[in-house]
């Protein structure tokens, strides 16, 4: 067994989803939700994954949590990429529409990522452009906000446009007549990069990734969510899913 797989398994079946699926949630204004996301009547057949490498772990245990559920799951997270809004993003946007209707979700989860800079109203039309790709689509769109990160010389000059983010993304998704949710992923992370959590590894110590116990918790936890919103989905027991091989991929290898 791996070092990563054996983090996740010495203490039982992926201790954290049971203990530490409770972190601390945002506390500020600027990080509550404008209202309560509204369940859908609608069941799900597939789910497409967007984000930047920070997604690109988490998929790992989500495509392993899915693969033992009804629901298809497909990832286009990217490494250096992903975001809508900022830099490479006019790259994006040159593959993502068709990619979107390829794929045809029924649901497109977007984790903002580290790149999603700019201005508010660049943020915002970012946002509002997915929206109305994933609508032609005929899908919905769920919106995750991304885990704290430490910034460094790269990232620095770009905290107040990351920290803006989630908030632009809760006004757009709130004039999409329905077409879009924002989930704050704030009770799986805290509002602050914490590299350990009850001892062990969670997050990775470049200050921006997730180690396979933080990506574990957040699969849990984002299960769950989809289960609030459309009730027809059943998430898989944790055990079936969550001491798989993935935890040995090289993407976690600094963990």
């Amino acid at each position: 067994m791996n070092n990563a797989l054996r983090t996740l398994t010495a203490v039982g079946p992926l201790v954290l989803l049971t203990a530490a699926c409770s972190g601390t949630p945002a506390d500020s204004a600027d990080t509550a939700a404008p209202a309560d996301p509204s369940p859908s009547t609608a069941p799900i057949s597939s789910v497409l994954f967007i984000g930047d490498s920070i997604a690109v772990g988490q998929s790992l245990p989500l495509t392993a949590a899915f693969e033992q559920s009804t629901v298809a799951f497909e990832s286009l997270a990217a490494e250096g990429g992903g975001n809508v809004v900022g830099p490479f993003s006019d790259e994006q946007w040159e593959t993502l529409p068709e990619q979107i209707e390829s794929a045809s979700p029924d649901v497109v989860l977007y984790q903002i990522t580290t790149y999603d800079w700019g201005t508010r109203e660049e943020q915002s039309q970012g946002y509002e452009r997915l929206v109305e790709t994933v609508t032609d689509a005929e899908a919905e769109l769920v919106v995750l906000t991304a885990p704290p990160i430490r910034p460094d010389d790269f990232y620095e000059p770009h905290v107040d446009d990351l920290e803006r983010a989630p908030q632009v993304a809760r006004d757009v998704a709130r004039d999409s007549a329905g077409q879009a949710t924002v989930l704050d992923a704030g009770d799986v992370w805290g509002q602050e990069y914490a590299q350990e959590r009850e001892g062990l590894a969670d997050r990775h110590p470049d200050g921006i990734h997730t180690c396979p116990q933080g990506a574990a918790r957040f699969t849990d936890w984002l299960l769950d969510e989809l289960a609030g919103l459309y009730p027809g989905f059943t998430p898989p027991a944790a055990e079936t899913w969550a001491e798989g091989d993935w935890a040995a991929d090289d993407h976690f290898s600094a963990c």
